[in-house]
């Protein structure tokens, strides 16, 4: 298992080609790339040309540390038939940046809409026709986060979805900050996925279920909002033992294509302290789940 750093938090002090030392000073041997105006936005085309991927790739291997996972986030599930074409473009030239910077596992999010969830279906489909062939043709691990406001939400619903492809090289994105919109018992999801679970995010949430609903309030009542956020390990409700557990039950641990990524967001006033605690936190809890499995 790889454990790597999403470095969004840097996005605002940092460069792009910096990213690569930054992690490895802050003690990761891996990094996830994830939307950023240098290099794949969200939604939009591809900005890093040739010569920025190169460039990247260097400071990586400078760096001494890998890309475990590159993450975009585009409209390929989009009910907006013109948005879903532009959108397998602008995978197609994702898939190629990170072949070029010889990564081989992608994460990203079904992206449809919750309102229109029979032509999300559709559309996420019809996607997957075209760009299958390319993601299976370069040995890709494309893996998908049932993400909160998407047309799939709950984890057993984004497993069937996930087994609807029909191929090995599509897996599932487990993000334990939104464990409390995924309906399905954590444990019951890591076991009904098995070797489909192939990428981890770790970051803390409040359960806005608590409070009979009243955790949190908008105004309106009513309102289709989604409220989580991405925290330390420990700030929220997130049960770190069943996690870890349930990862190790199903052997995500000790397999050589599992990633398991620190996602904090919450914390940019102090992003490198709360690196170096997730990553402290995250041995620590491995090393846990894995003696209890003895």
């Amino acid at each position: 298992m790889k454990i790597a750093l999403d470095p969004t938090p840097f996005h605002h002090s940092h460069g792009l080609l910096e990213f690569p030392q930054l992690v490895a000073d802050l003690g990761y041997k891996f990094m996830q790339m994830t939307p950023h105006p240098d290099f794949i936005p969200f939604y939009n085309h591809p900005k890093a040309d040739d010569a920025l991927v190169a460039s990247l790739r260097k400071a990586v291997a400078d760096a001494g540390i890998q890309i475990a996972s590159v993450l975009p986030v585009l409209r390929w599930s989009g009910p907006d038939e013109d948005a879903r074409e532009a959108a397998v473009r602008y995978w197609k030239r994702a898939i190629q940046i990170a072949v070029d910077l010889g990564v081989r596992t992608m994460n990203t999010e079904f992206s449809g809409r919750p309102e229109k969830a029979e032509e999300s279906e559709r559309a996420f489909y019809r996607s997957m026709e075209e760009l299958l062939p390319i993601i299976e043709r370069e040995g890709i691990d494309l893996l998908i986060d049932p993400h909160p406001d998407d047309f799939v939400e709950e984890g057993l619903a984004a497993i069937r979805m996930i087994r609807g492809v029909n191929s090995p090289n599509v897996g599932l994105v487990y993000v334990a900050s939104h464990s409390f919109h995924m309906k399905d018992v954590p444990l019951e999801i890591m076991r009904a996925a098995g070797d489909r679970l192939r990428l981890v995010h770790v970051a803390d949430t409040m359960d806005h279920h608590a409070s009979h609903g009243l955790r949190y309030i908008t105004n309106p009542p009513g309102n289709p909002v989604r409220v989580h956020q991405h925290l330390k390990i420990g700030d929220g409700d997130v049960n770190w033992d069943e996690f870890f557990a349930g990862l190790a039950e199903i052997g995500f641990l000790d397999r050589e294509d599992t990633v398991m990524v620190s996602s904090v967001f919450a914390e940019d006033d102090d992003a490198e302290n709360v690196s170096r605690y997730q990553l402290q936190t995250i041995n620590s809890q491995v090393a846990r789940a894995r003696e209890a499995v003895l």
